[in-house]
């Protein structure tokens, strides 16, 4: 008999909630469906990419349904980065680089993701990035993080809190930028989106 539906943003709400004030968080080593990339998050590329990730996230669940166990596909996240030094919000947006992600349960193996990516592949060989969907450990650690509602574009506000904490306390960041998108851009007005923005750190030195 097969185990009940999971979902994960109810059995791991931590993971998928945050305050209105930075706060420091412990993460261990988790799964994820990633797909890498640069570009603006308005160019088609990206809009390509998340159509990938979540064809072969619903691959993933659709098997794992009928095998192992149901599970509601996640929230959308991503990482953000540039290959500068100049702070990244002043680069041009074509420049940003992303890793897109998916977060999975433990119990979905690379061979169940090699598998669910094949055959979305075959059914949509016009989306190419699909071929590049992987099933990755991202082990963040130590992090600040904090609840930005409202639209992308304010989102420095929000981020200036997270570095005036860091700074407060000696905290230097230690990996990319996260955010984890818990609202739908195309359903929710954009004054009341909510995004979790998350820092790994570590202290300083």
């Amino acid at each position: 008999m097969l185990l009940p539906k999971l979902d994960l943003t109810k059995s791991d709400k931590t993971y998928y909630t945050a305050g209105n004030t930075p706060e420091l968080v412990q993460y261990d080593p988790l799964p994820y469906l990633s797909l890498a990339g640069q570009g603006a998050p308005e160019s088609s590329m990206f809009e390509d990419a998340t159509e990938a990730l979540y064809t072969v996230a619903y691959g993933v669940k659709g098997y794992c349904k009928t095998e192992i166990q149901d599970f509601t596909v996640p929230k959308l996240e991503g990482q953000w980065w540039v290959e500068s030094d100049q702070y990244g919000l002043e680069v041009p947006k074509e420049e940003w680089y992303w890793k897109l992600l998916i977060r999975m349960p433990a119990f979905v193996t690379p061979e169940i993701v090699d598998s669910a990516r094949d055959k979305a592949f075959s059914k949509k060989n016009h989306l190419e990035p699909i071929q590049r969907v992987v099933l990755e450990t991202i082990h963040e650690g130590l992090c600040v993080e904090i609840m930005h509602i409202g639209p992308y574009s304010t989102e420095p506000d929000t981020l200036a809190k997270m570095y005036v904490f860091m700074k407060q306390h000696a905290y230097v960041p230690n990996g990319l930028h996260h955010e984890i998108y818990l609202s739908d851009p195309r359903k929710a007005a954009s004054s009341s989106m909510k995004t979790i923005l998350r820092a790994p750190v570590r202290q300083e030195q």
